[in-house]
């Protein structure tokens, strides 16, 4: 298939080089002057779709070629709008160790997007633009079409716009000024904080809209998004679900999903449903399988462990054959303690803040026993950021990153007799993207 696609890709020389604020800023102004937008995120990153669905009002989702393979066209032309913006993770060519692999820079080049990059100009002033013809022929094709200078003056600004040339035809498309604290996107471990926690941020997104307004060229980033070609992409042939009930736990302390993943299960048949660990009392009874996803659980473990009747009822559920599956904030929640707070117990663990990344990354599982998720030699992909261990990790797999590897993967049977639930929830399994967080089948 073949397909004329508005796109381009937003990236930065490096991470905090203000490149999030820039892409919600030029969002929130497409969104005031009626345009219909869509944004995307470039690797496993939860919570900057988040901002972007804040921002627009809109889905907002991930393009992460380590998942997706050589479905990635098919993922973005499945959410594409009018006008599709793409922000880049890390710098623009950081990928896989010290590759390009699964980098911004490789994302753009599959999806033929034109990049622009935003480059952090405090404290240089005709420097900045050595910086810029680094990034600029640092690959035989770059892919970069423009920069934005962050952090400057319009005086410097200019003056450094007066000295460029529009090296390999790579134009200055605007800046951004030095924002007061007022205006700051904070962060924690994980990334920024998520969107429901930052005061004003409707104000603050306002304002940040009205500066880009101000100090980037918006027409000239829209006319160069208008320059990408046609994409050419396959959608993937979908098996069917038999009749299955998914119960999604999602909330304040469980809000990291992958908006493509949740797609793709009712695409392929399933019916979700949600419900708040944090505020009901209990899943869906009919639920043919209860999916606990990632979040900050650690920032409400308190309330959670206090929600008696949420956790006798997942308990019971476990009890009585209904399979779980869970990752990250929710490996956390099945297990006994977190910091010290009981929670599920399902798993007999205790997990506690490590105050460092304990491990960080891509990584590659491969399946020691039989489960629900996999067979024995079978091998999946996931990816790993925590702050926090536990006790008991699991060892139904073993996984392997740079030359290490570590056993991974808890898995727990109650009910060997309900084959017809578990045998519904086997697909579901086998179309999970992100795993190595943990899970009890």
């Amino acid at each position: 298939m073949k397909g004329n696609f508005s796109r381009l890709l937003l990236s930065g020389t490096h991470s905090g080089c203000g490149k999030t604020t820039i892409f919600c800023a030029l969002l929130q102004a497409l969104q005031n002057r009626g345009e219909d937008a869509a944004a995307f995120k470039c690797g496993p990153d939860y919570i900057d779709p988040m901002f972007h669905r804040s921002v627009i009002g809109a889905a907002s989702g991930n393009l992460d070629s380590f998942f997706c393979g050589e479905y990635l066209p098919a993922v973005f032309a499945d959410s594409a709008r009018q006008i599709n913006l793409i922000e880049g993770a890390m710098g623009y060519y950081d990928g896989m160790g010290f590759t390009s692999e699964h980098s911004a820079y490789e994302i753009g080049r599959r999806l033929n997007a034109p990049a622009v990059l935003v480059v952090d100009g405090r404290g240089s002033s005709l420097s900045v633009l050595a910086q810029l013809q680094g990034f600029l022929h640092f690959r035989e094709e770059s892919n970069i079409r423009g920069f934005i200078l962050n952090r400057v003056s319009r005086g410097v600004y200019e003056g450094l716009k007066a000295v460029w040339n529009e090296a390999g035809g790579a134009k200055l498309y605007g800046y951004f000024p030095v924002l007061g604290e007022e205006l700051t996107l904070q962060s924690r471990h994980l990334g920024l904080v998520t969107a429901g926690e930052v005061e004003n941020l409707r104000e603050k997104l306002a304002k940040l809209a009205r500066t880009a307004e101000e100090c980037v060229d918006i027409a000239g980033l829209l006319s160069l998004a208008a320059s990408a070609p046609a994409l050419e992409y396959e959608p993937p042939a979908l098996p069917q679900f038999p009749e299955l009930h998914i119960a999604v736990a999602k909330d304040a302390a469980f809000c990291f999903y992958y908006a493509e993943e949740l797609k793709l299960f009712e695409k392929m048949g399933a019916r979700l449903s949600y419900f708040s660990p944090l505020e009901d009392s209990a899943p869906p009874a009919d639920a043919d399988c209860l999916y606990f996803g990632g979040g900050y659980p650690e920032l409400y473990a308190e309330k959670l462990a206090a929600n008696h009747s949420m956790l006798r009822a997942v308990r019971a559920a476990h009890a009585r054959g209904v399979p779980v599956f869970a990752e990250c904030g929710g490996f956390l929640y099945l297990n006994r303690l977190l910091d010290g707070h009981p929670m599920v117990g399902i798993l007999s663990g205790e997990s506690e803040n490590k105050r460092k990344p304990v491990r960080f990354g891509y990584v590659e599982l491969e399946a020691g026993e039989d489960t629900l998720i996999a067979s024995k030699g079978a091998r999946l992909r996931g990816h790993e950021f925590h702050y926090y261990d536990c006790t008991e990790n699991g060892a139904a797999f073993t996984a392997r990153r740079k030359g290490s590897e570590y056993c991974c993967f808890a898995v727990k049977s109650a009910d060997k007799n309900a084959a017809k639930r578990r045998e519904r929830y086997a697909v579901f399994c086998q179309t999970i993207r992100r795993r190595g967080a943990g899970a009890r089948l």
